[in-house]
């Protein structure tokens, strides 16, 4: 599976970078399964954690933890956003 993740906001300026291509098989093909992936890294993880609840969207549409991943596919992370 070849995977890009994009990271906006918060979550760019913490980890340092805006994007990253990940090739591996994770399980569940999900979002939730590329972002327990990407936590078995202790950095991703404490970021993952300080963020709270992340917004998610696969190839530019929203997404949520149960939404299937393609096998090339674009994932972003980022999180809520508010307005007035």
């Amino acid at each position: 599976m070849k995977v890009k993740v994009r990271f906006f906001a918060s979550l760019k300026e913490q980890l340092g970078q805006d994007s990253m291509d990940v090739e591996a098989d994770f399980s569940p093909a999900t979002v939730a399964g590329l972002r327990a992936h990407l936590c078995s890294d202790p950095a991703f993880a404490k970021v993952f954690e300080q963020a709270g609840r992340l917004r998610a969207a696969v190839n530019q549409d929203m997404a949520d933890d149960n939404t299937p991943v393609p096998e090339v596919a674009e994932v972003a992370f980022f999180p809520p956003v508010t307005g007035g």
